[in-house]
């Protein structure tokens, strides 16, 4: 595995580079908080950051997207004949995306991927991009990623990680879409860093002081974890307002809505979320989770039990403390999978 040299002084310079063959989106701070957008000519990312607010998980699955166009003017040739608009399907590089995130878009790809049913919005996007890791360095207090099948230096889903080593990066190329993007932008130092990598992986990973339980969820019964008396406790104070699942680098929900003015429309795909009283609505007026419980309840069992049954891949979290941070009612999902995971060890010593 090729290690890389790249001076911080020179880093603008390699990027410009890039700019003939390739995209290029980043970390930009916004007064208080950072985001990931595509950055302007001669702009660079701001990699002076902890983690951005919201999951990079729009560069592959846009907020809202049009999928389709259509008319309705009974004089067009096309006319009542759906099509789809054209997209940017354009080489990118997303650089500084941090490795939790990278991690959970493998883990959403399992839903967009499958041998059924290929999602070619979200594949092209994803295969488009080619994803340059920013290491972390500095753990936040509420990071739990070495107990999700993650880590601060993880290298799943990442064609390049990026190490901060103060003056310079070490960048370890993982993939060839990597050592494409290193050669595009003119990186050839070679560097002998695997120790130095090894080092700060292992502080970064000993700064991690909290965890999720989850080892007895794999073999709990569903219907015991379903039934069980804890749900009217944790959903008590939530208000619905679904910030866990925007700010959720793995949800993956979404509606498709039709929007019309005059004779012209399109159809749009929109973000949703399993936390708002309307996502399962039928058009009977029927709503089998017409109450805040049964909608806690489903999003904790799928990411902590459905997930895990469906695919054996593990949660469908990777750690990075989003939701923990940013629900203004404090519902942790760490202590709500250690009540399901009690749960489950109870069951089994009833057996």
């Amino acid at each position: 595995m090729k290690v890389i040299k790249i001076e911080k002084s020179d880093l603008a310079a390699g990027l410009d580079k890039l700019r003939g063959g390739y995209r290029l989106f980043g970390p930009v701070k916004d007064k208080t908080s950072h985001g990931f957008q595509e950055l302007a000519a001669g702009q660079a990312p701001d990699l002076a950051f902890q983690n951005t607010r919201l999951s990079p998980k729009n560069l592959v699955f846009p907020q809202s997207e049009t999928l389709l166009a259509y008319s309705l003017d009974g004089n067009d040739p096309e006319g009542h004949i759906a099509r789809e608009v054209d997209k940017d399907y354009s080489p990118r590089a997303v650089i500084g995306i941090r490795p939790c995130d990278a991690k959970a878009l493998t883990l959403v790809k399992m839903n967009f991927d499958t041998d059924a049913f290929k999602d070619p919005y979200w594949l092209n996007l994803y295969n488009a991009s080619t994803f340059v890791g920013l290491a972390c360095d500095a753990p936040g207090g509420t990071c739990f990623c070495t107990t999700t099948g993650s880590g601060p230096f993880h290298e799943e889903g990442l064609d390049v990680l990026l190490v901060d080593q103060h003056d310079h990066f070490l960048a370890k190329v993982l993939t060839d879409k990597g050592e494409k993007l290193m050669t595009a932008a003119g990186f050839n130092q070679s560097a002998d860093g695997d120790a130095a990598v090894e080092k700060a992986k292992t502080a970064a990973e000993a700064a991690i002081t909290t965890a999720i339980v989850t080892d007895s969820l794999a073999a709990a019964d569903p219907m015991a974890l379903y039934n069980a008396d804890i749900w009217e406790d944790i959903a008590f104070a939530c208000i619905n307002c679904g910030t866990c699942t925007f700010s959720c680098p793995t949800c993956w929900c979404f509606d498709i809505q039709d929007e019309a003015q005059g004779n012209k429309g399109v159809r749009m795909r929109n973000w949703d979320s399993c936390m708002f009283p309307l996502f399962t609505m039928h058009t009977t007026g029927h709503n089998p989770r017409d109450t805040k419980v049964k909608r806690t309840r489903q999003r904790f069992m799928h990411k902590l039990k459905y997930f895990v049954d469906k695919y054996n891949a593990g949660i469908m979290c990777v750690g990075c403390g989003r939701c923990v941070r940013q629900c203004p009612v404090n519902i942790d999902i760490r202590k709500v999978s250690a009540l399901m995971n009690n749960v489950g060890d109870a069951a089994k010593c009833a057996v």
